[in-house]
């Protein structure tokens, strides 16, 4: 994927790498942003009252790529003090051989979780750094074979009211979202009742023709999930997420053999052998571009999936899965979650518009097309 030259009519930036065909990377910084929530919001299994994106800005040949992760603080201390070193004076052309080096820098510290997250970053902002060195757009670089992007409205967390659940509905519905997905399992699978009755106000609020998605978290044992699962086969569900824990692969088999609606997970997934282990027990792979290795690892995983005719869809971080999830074409769709979608503007200008289901990337700009908002500096931390 890290192949191409310069488009026709523009010369090859100047300025050549170790390997002399592309510019050497010459820098690579990161910054801390917390936003908070605006209100204390829940899922199954977890409670937060903010969001930390750590972004990673790479330079070379008078361009700056930039890329960015939901972890924490602790991650831009990974990318400082292990992944620079691998990259810098490398030829900013060779995403593939510096993903490798990365991996390697970060083998005694664990090449999952937090170290994965860091190298997540810094790969997003090497592909919107060799697509800005190139002048194509991010889309064209990756090979487009779509031009707007499916998505699904994401939130319903478990601290909703009602109304506010009602509210959610109507905000996706004016985006053209026909499929919604809400979080059940609250409290760790003990308020069962409610799951399954919020389930009900969901149909009832987004109407018979929009599919009904919910998200367990990995709240519930087997057993919980196989009930819970009945019940929402008989309403309609289509699209079960994490009914165990992704770890529990055994379980979501048991699950997949059982239910009617879709059994979906792997958004935790870091790497090839954990998406491997996945594929035989999931109707969708889930994949996060901020935490499976960037752009590199989702077209990866994406590419695993495909051999096992399964589609994937891409968990959260909507404008950064819009020109990735444009290339791949066993893509199901993309989660337009709400939080997500509250902070990518205020983080970055020229976050993709998202109309009549889909998100609209702008087919034109360089990269994939966002930078720092100035903005964003009232939410930096570090």
């Amino acid at each position: 994927m890290s192949g191409g030259g310069p488009p026709s009519g523009g010369g090859a930036p100047s300025g050549g790498g170790p390997s002399g065909t592309g510019p050497a990377v010459r820098r690579v910084s990161t910054a801390v942003y917390r936003f908070p929530a605006p209100e204390p919001e829940a899922d199954g299994t977890l409670r937060w009252d903010a969001t930390t994106a750590v972004t990673v800005r790479i330079e070379a040949g008078g361009e700056v790529g930039l890329g960015w992760t939901y972890s924490t603080g602790a991650t831009a201390a990974v990318v400082r003090d292990h992944l620079a070193g691998a990259i810098e004076d490398r030829d900013a052309f060779d995403i593939a051989g510096g993903w490798s080096a990365m991996h390697r820098a970060c083998r005694n510290l664990g090449t999952r979780g937090l170290v994965m997250q860091a190298l997540s970053a810094v790969d997003i902002a090497w592909w919107d750094l060799k697509a800005r060195l190139l002048r194509v757009p991010l889309g064209a670089l990756l090979g487009r074979c779509r031009r707007t992007v499916p998505i699904y409205g994401s939130g319903g967390f478990t601290t909703l009211s009602d109304a506010q659940l009602a509210e959610q509905v109507e905000w996706w519905q004016s985006v053209g979202c026909t499929a919604m997905k809400i979080k059940i399992a609250e409290s760790w699978g003990s308020r069962v009742d409610r799951d399954v009755t919020r389930a009900h106000q969901l149909r009832q609020a987004a109407g018979p023709g929009t599919q009904l998605m919910v998200d367990a978290n990995g709240g519930y044992h087997v057993g919980q999930a196989r009930r819970v699962g009945a019940a929402l086969d008989e309403l309609g569900v289509t699209w079960f997420e994490e009914p165990v824990s992704s770890d529990d692969t055994a379980g979501l088999a048991n699950l997949r053999g059982i239910l009617r609606c879709d059994i979906a997970a792997g958004e935790y997934a870091a790497d090839l052998y954990e998406i491997r282990a996945l594929l035989p027990v999931v109707d969708c792979l889930q994949l996060d571009v901020t935490r499976c290795g960037g752009y590199t690892g989702w077209l990866r995983g994406a590419a695993l999936a495909a051999a096992q005719n399964l589609d994937v869809s891409g968990h959260c971080a909507p404008a950064l899965h819009a020109p990735v999830a444009a290339a791949v074409p066993n893509l199901r769709h993309i989660e337009w979650f709400v939080d997500h979608v509250r902070l990518e503007p205020l983080l970055v200008d020229g976050v993709p518009d998202a109309a009549d289901g889909a998100l609209h990337p702008d087919l034109d700009a360089r990269g994939h097309g966002m930078t720092i908002s100035r903005q964003a500096e009232r939410w930096c931390v570090g």
